[in-house]
């Protein structure tokens, strides 16, 4: 099986014309038991990175097959930071899932490559609030402006808005728009540094318009909202039809196919595997706390 998934990756770095290729994946639809922190991109895979890219020629560029359900967000920009410090030109490929910083880290890329089953997500932060319960931070952020606005309109309804607000904190607020800006300040950088770099004066302007339609949570409504290849080039975003080569969807698909099999007879919970077939992984026994 693991000199299957090397051939498939070596096959798919031939038909990106001799790119470097890494999958970057995680065992999240196999394994959703296991706790949050080894499923999602965290602060450790820049040790997964490290290992993976060394010896590489990294003049080639890469192509990174990405599969994950997110995480934090500060460990995406790492992640990101440390590939574009390797790499000039980078491509992501999306066999299905690259959600929330996921979708970070898609959006810092030259191109994304999509199938009709692939999906990006919205990118708005989520917020520890308690109770190991998690909260959009922009719907943190409308519930403060509909409070202020109902009780400007009616001061009787402040009673009724006391205990809601007084759980949640008097800097929540705050931490919750810091957290907004953050995200979407970062990604309209990679964009007008990267995808959108070429349209001149133009490209910090699109990279904004960009980055606030994947970090508006009022318009998606679900941070688990699915955004297919047709909406993100709606919104600009550089996307090429897994489709249209068809022997690259049968390699990407083979390697993706392989990788879920992996996950489902082993330990492993997480997977950096480059077409060198040099690997990384990080594993679960039940037994870490």
């Amino acid at each position: 099986m693991q000199s299957a998934l090397n051939t498939a990756l070596a096959e798919i770095g031939t038909l990106r014309g001799g790119r470097n290729v890494i999958l970057f994946a995680s065992a999240f639809l196999q394994k959703p038991d296991i706790p949050g922190t080894y499923l999602m991109i965290n602060n450790e895979d820049i040790n997964g990175l490290m290992s993976v890219i060394y010896k590489m020629d990294c003049s080639k560029g890469l192509t990174l097959i990405l599969h994950t359900p997110g995480g934090v967000t500060t460990a995406a920009e790492s992640v990101v930071s440390y590939v574009r410090t390797k790499f000039t030109d980078v491509e992501v490929i999306v066999p299905t899932f690259a959600m929330s910083a996921g979708t970070m880290i898609c959006l810092s890329a030259d191109r994304l490559i999509m199938g009709r089953q692939s999906q990006l997500g919205p990118i708005d932060p989520q917020m520890s609030v308690g109770g190991g319960r998690s909260m959009s931070a922009r719907a943190i952020t409308e519930q403060f402006d509909r409070a202020k606005r109902e009780i400007l309109e009616d001061v009787g309804t402040a009673h009724v808005w006391a205990p809601i607000m007084q759980s949640h904190g008097p800097a929540l607020l705050q931490e919750a728009q810091n957290a907004l800006d953050y995200s979407e300040r970062m990604v309209a950088r990679w964009l007008t540094k990267g995808m959108f770099r070429e349209m001149g004066s133009d490209a910090e302007s699109k990279g904004k318009a960009v980055a606030h339609h994947f970090n508006d949570a009022s318009e998606h409504k679900s941070h688990g909202r699915r955004i297919d290849r047709d909406e993100a080039r709606q919104q600009g975003v550089t996307v090429e039809d897994l489709e249209d080569n068809q022997s690259l969807q049968e390699q990407v698909l083979t390697a993706y196919h392989l990788m879920t099999i992996i996950f489902t007879q082993t330990p492993a919970v997480k997977l950096l595997w480059s077409d060198a077939g040099r690997l990384w992984q990080k594993a679960w026994t039940g037994s870490q706390t």
